[in-house]
């Protein structure tokens, strides 16, 4: 195949392949607006549900088994079923996929095109899906955690309606906690191998030809996000797991932590903006 064929193709693999990712976060965006459109529109069914009204809903501790939706309750922790644990999971790994999805695109590009160059030169490896996989694998597990976590604040009562604390301290300290994390030398090193996709795959012994070679190589890079991101996402309970806006801004500084060429001074910046704002919240709940 000729240098211009080939350049071709690998146009348009790529091309595909962006396409194949725009999808995928914008489904994934869709589901969270239809989701947030249901908590405030009075009248809508609950989602997983077997009716009633979203008036005076409380998702953050709610039973979504056919429960009374229009009557007043004090705030306090209701038992969750087998079906809320579901839903609530469902919600946080398609939330995970539409944030984190734009970010691992640089990495997703240049694997689908060293995939289709090799395989042009007979030395074809992995496909770009058992990558992505692997590394949407690792997302799935921390929305069980966060699952596990939103289980546990709910039952202490520190969730507002929107799934925000309601508790100036605890979210003050949780701002703290991730301004700090954003200097540590972990979320340095966790974010040059998300910012570097070359320097990662030469550090990993670089491209697989198994699929669960290609798998094994998508969760260690999703490992390094989850390193590097984990403590913006405990940022969600502070602004609220609902929060378009909020979960919009996360996604966007993770984007730029990740694509633009600055090193650390992001991170930083964010970092102590982020421990001023809390130090602040701290000090007037105080």
């Amino acid at each position: 195949m000729g240098d211009t064929a080939l350049e071709a193709v690998l146009r348009r693999d790529r091309a595909v392949v962006t396409a194949a990712l725009v999808v995928i976060a914008l489904l994934a965006w869709v589901y969270v607006l239809w989701l947030t459109a249901d908590m405030v529109m009075p009248g809508s069914p609950v989602p997983g549900s077997t009716g009633g009204d979203m008036a005076g809903m409380d998702m953050s501790t709610m039973d979504t088994g056919g429960m009374d939706m229009g009557a007043t309750v004090a705030p306090g922790f209701r038992t969750w079923s087998s079906a809320d644990f579901a839903f609530i999971f469902t919600m946080w790994a398609v939330m995970m996929v539409g944030m984190m999805t734009p970010s691992v695109a640089p990495m997703l590009l240049l694997y689908a095109g060293v995939g289709r160059k090799a395989h042009a030169d007979g030395r074809p490896i992995a496909s770009t899906g058992w990558f992505f996989a692997g590394y949407l694998a690792v997302w799935v597990v921390f929305s069980v955690l966060a699952t596990g976590a939103q289980w546990l604040l709910a039952r202490l009562a520190l969730l507002d309606p929107s799934m925000a604390t309601d508790s100036a301290i605890l979210g003050g300290l949780v701002l703290i906690a991730a301004g700090l994390y954003q200097w540590t030398p972990m979320k340095g090193v966790c974010l040059r191998q998300c910012q570097a996709p070359i320097a990662f795959l030469a550090s990993h012994g670089g491209f697989r030809s198994s699929p669960l070679g290609a798998l094994r190589l998508g969760i260690d890079h999703g490992a390094y996000c989850l390193g590097c991101c984990w403590a913006l996402m405990a940022l969600l309970f502070v602004g609220g797991v609902m929060n378009v806006l909020w979960i919009a801004g996360i996604a966007i500084l993770v984007l730029l932590e990740k694509t633009v060429p600055t090193g650390q001074l992001i991170p930083r910046v964010s970092g102590a903006l982020m421990a001023a704002i809390g130090a602040w919240f701290v000090f007037r709940a105080l």
